[in-house]
């Protein structure tokens, strides 16, 4: 097709059926590549980089797989375009948003040109795009190309409240961007759940816990944790593997974390790795389950405390931010179930939606007792694991403030308080 355009240029043709054709020719080639990138992207969400493969591609969009490879001559090439055609479509959606004149004004239309793609996604008027986490199982120098890109995007997105007043407002504004990008991203694992024609509904509570947030005015939003111990011992695996797997996972994602990778973590060989586990995916799912119970153990810890629903609810939010942002031992990112294999997935997911009915049981508590705002536990629930998980992130910005206390409470009250004002309400 190259050779085609090279020969209607070389003829010197400048009538408009040449120029038509010239038009045609590259429409055609564009048009295919789109096809391949949006084929690329959907098996990636299915089973991550790593397993995404050329001829799967192929088969999507009706080519062999020499055909894609005209387009594409490596498999990581063409998942790295895959992520920056998402990455394009994310920022126009970002560049719109950003027109309208307050915080809350931008916000908003971003959160209902969301939830307007998902439906379209869902009903098939539109492509779905590469769940971007994967992102980390990529070699250098594309994944720190694609990083840097989503950086870009991210500070657009922190740009949408505004100026900064001093560094305290600058860390805000960074929480408030990173929660609210982070629960975009979480919306396609629990959004299915609800048909389409309530999204709107679902819209409308989602803004409101982001306009005006959880707490009530005259309850207080503890910021200190209560201990979370590590684990509870009855592990057959040692401490130190699901420590190292953990971290491991948390920055290249479950197809970037290889044994290879996690023996060297460890400073041991692969067959010292084997000795202690059949496969990588028994550490990875022991990740999991410890990850959880230490959920569970900071909801039941908050739960017997004193105070009323809210503050208990507010004191498991501290104790797991602490545990995200300081201590040695974090949580796993929920990122990882992406690349999961299908025959674990579905029990992690039900794990996962365990801890979060857990927390909307919280909430309803605090609904029912006045320290709460009369909000949609189900999707304030969610909103919350959105926000915990994604808190790994942003460990060194937390390392970066004066002490963990403000850390806690300034990235708090992006739910307790919504984005907008002042992150503490009397």
């Amino acid at each position: 097709m190259t050779e085609e355009l090279i020969n209607v240029r070389k003829m010197g043709k400048c009538s408009g059926i040449a120029l038509k054709a010239t038009k045609k020719i590259t429409g055609k080639f564009e048009q295919k590549r789109v096809d391949i990138l949006d084929a690329a992207a959907a098996l990636i969400n299915v089973n991550g980089v790593k397993g995404m493969t050329f001829s799967d591609v192929a088969r999507k969009v009706g080519l062999n797989t020499t055909s894609v490879t005209y387009y594409f001559k490596k498999k990581e090439q063409l998942a790295a375009a895959a992520f920056s055609h998402s990455l394009d479509r994310i920022e126009g959606m970002v560049d719109e948003a950003a027109a309208h004149a307050t915080p809350q004004e931008r916000c908003n239309a971003h959160i209902k040109a969301t939830f307007q793609r998902i439906a379209d996604i869902r009903e098939g008027r539109e492509r779905p795009l590469a769940v971007l986490s994967d992102i980390r199982a990529l070699e250098d120098p594309l994944r720190h190309q694609l990083a840097h890109r989503y950086s870009g995007i991210f500070a657009k997105i922190r740009g949408f409240f505004g100026s900064h007043a001093d560094v305290r407002d600058q860390a805000l504004s960074t929480a408030r961007a990173h929660v609210l990008i982070e629960n975009f991203f979480w919306l396609p694992a629990w959004i299915n759940r609800y048909s389409v024609s309530d999204y709107p509904r679902v819209e409308a509570r989602f803004k409101e816990i982001f306009n005006f947030g959880m707490a009530l005015d005259g309850h207080g939003w503890p910021v200190k944790a209560l201990p979370l111990p590590a684990g509870d011992g009855r592990d057959k695996i040692p401490d130190e593997f699901i420590r190292a797997a953990t971290l491991l996972i948390n920055r290249r994602g479950y197809r970037g974390a290889s044994v290879d990778r996690i023996a060297a973590e460890l400073n041991v060989t692969k067959g010292s790795f084997y000795h202690h586990l059949d496969t990588k995916d028994d550490l990875v799912l022991a990740c999991f389950e410890r990850s959880y119970a230490r959920v569970s153990s900071a909801q039941r810890t908050a739960t017997d405390s004193t105070g009323d629903h809210g503050q208990r609810l507010a004191k498991s939010v501290a104790t797991l931010l602490d545990a995200q942002f300081f201590q040695p031992f974090p949580l796993l990112r929920t990122t990882a179930l992406q690349a999961l294999p299908t025959e674990f997935r579905a029990n992690v997911i039900d794990r996962s939606n365990r801890m979060a009915r857990r927390f909307a049981g919280m909430i309803t508590d605090g609904i029912t007792d006045g320290s709460i705002r009369a909000i949609d536990p189900l999707i304030a629930s969610q909103m919350m694991m959105a926000t915990l998980n994604a808190a790994y992130e942003l460990r060194r910005w937390a390392n970066e403030q004066p002490d963990s206390e403000t850390a806690i409470s300034l990235y708090a009250s992006t739910l307790a308080f919504g984005l907008y004002g002042s992150a503490h309400r009397e």
